[in-house]
């Protein structure tokens, strides 16, 4: 259960996919997600580190964590507030 303060997390699992397909399913998740939620991609293109900091840098949605794991690269990205 999760507690007041705590956003809600949905997971995208964009493994085995190739750049830029890890983005755009993404993009395609952020847009059904409310304000201050998260989306954490497990993506295994190393094409796509670079890709989500530049798409953070863009978009303003904050890049929460970026980090890799036994060759699967995770993220976690925050839809801004008042984007829904």
């Amino acid at each position: 259960m999760q507690s007041m303060n705590t956003p809600k997390l949905t997971e995208l699992d964009a493994r085995g996919l190739d750049c830029p397909m890890p983005l755009l399913k993404a993009k395609r998740a952020l847009n059904g997600l409310a304000g201050g939620e998260r989306l954490r991609v497990l993506a295994t293109d190393k094409g796509s580190v670079r890709d989500f900091e530049v798409f953070a840098e863009q978009s303003g949605h904050p890049l929460i964590s970026s980090e890799e794991r036994d060759g699967v690269f995770i993220h976690v990205i925050e839809k801004l507030a008042g984007e829904d």
